[in-house]
């Protein structure tokens, strides 16, 4: 699946497949998912609660919640295979080559420890640096991340930082090695609205001067329009859309898509109301046949309740959905084949 720049891929998912044995059988959360990140992209992985999103993350960094398993497909960083690697060798990779930045920065500190402490550990575990120079780099990432007074603010505890300073703090954790892929799992989520903007900056700018690849799982599509520069739209373990954010924005080709654009308000723009989904994505149990999206659909044809579309082209995007496949399915789609 081709990325927005020229570059190699620096992360190349391939047909993932994650499922979750139960005494009443396989659950399949995450369903043949592919895509790739350039070096110094921001690809943005949006959808409801349930949609496979944060388990897709997950998988890449070796991270599964038992009895969670990836049953099929593969996961390269920088051309190597890391799907497959024994623990403590994923472990090595998840501290130097990939970054994790998730929702809670107070799952990720130590309460007992300062963060000076913790950010030297990390560094002393992937760098080959002494005590003095570990804490100077301590000491140089917190400034990059914008912590005011970083000198005296390094031997502090983790209940001493607000929730946007403790969340500065797990991003410089994550830069701690130089990492080449951060995954981020909602790291805006429990931050007021301005605090959030600044994050974003960050991520941005850090993605930007050390071309960083930067996976980014949200449920806010508002998030995702201010700093991705691709998204792709999971629903019910799978791609429903992938492309450019400006294009899925402002011109989204799944029906699902169309229903998340609708549902956010724009400023200057009086609505009466906003754009709803009727129901619900379904339960891991009760995927339906076809389309998994097609209970809810006002477009859906007689195809889309027996066969499942793959993810085809439309337009500058990719839409798995009948609607940009040639053959047609009954519904009415003269304005989606003029994109196609």
């Amino acid at each position: 699946m081709a990325n927005a720049s020229n570059n190699p891929p620096l992360l190349e998912v391939r047909n993932l497949r994650v499922e979750f044995p139960t005494r009443r059988g396989t659950l399949l959360a995450v369903d043949d998912v592919s895509f790739d990140i350039a070096p110094g992209e921001v690809l943005g992985v949006v959808g409801e609660s349930g949609a496979g999103k944060s388990l897709t993350g997950n998988a890449i960094i070796g991270l599964l919640e038992p009895p969670g398993r990836i049953a099929a497909g593969e996961v390269r960083l920088e051309g190597r295979r890391i799907d497959n690697l024994p623990y403590e060798e994923m472990r090595k990779i998840r501290g130097a080559r990939i970054g994790a930045i998730f929702q809670d920065p107070l799952t990720s500190l130590n309460p007992l420890y300062t963060v000076g402490r913790q950010l030297v550990e990390t560094i002393q575990t992937h760098l080959p640096l002494g005590a003095a120079e570990a804490r100077t780099r301590a000491l140089d990432l917190l400034k990059e991340v914008g912590i005011p007074g970083a000198e005296a603010r390094i031997d502090h505890y983790p209940h001493q930082f607000s929730g946007g300073m403790r969340q500065r703090v797990v991003i410089a954790l994550a830069l701690c090695a130089s990492p080449r892929l951060i995954v981020a799992d909602e790291p805006t989520t429990a931050l007021d609205v301005s605090i959030q903007a600044q994050i974003i900056a960050l991520l941005k700018k850090l993605c930007r001067e050390h071309g960083t690849a930067v996976m980014l799982v949200t449920h806010d599509m508002g998030v995702i329009a201010e700093t991705a520069d691709r998204v792709a739209v999971m629903y019910a373990g799978r791609i429903a859309e992938i492309g450019p954010v400006r294009d899925v924005v402002k011109d989204a080709k799944h029906p699902y898509t169309k229903g998340l654009m609708g549902s956010i308000p724009s400023l200057g723009v009086r609505q009466e109301r906003l754009t709803q989904i009727d129901g619900a994505m379904p339960r891991l149990t009760e995927i339906p046949k076809g389309c998994a999206f097609n209970p809810r659909c006002l477009r859906r044809g007689q195809r889309c309740l027996v066969e499942r579309p793959e993810l085809m082209v439309a337009g500058a995007s990719l839409a798995a959905c009948w609607l940009h496949d040639k053959g047609g399915v009954g519904a009415p789609i003269e304005r989606e084949r003029v994109d196609a």
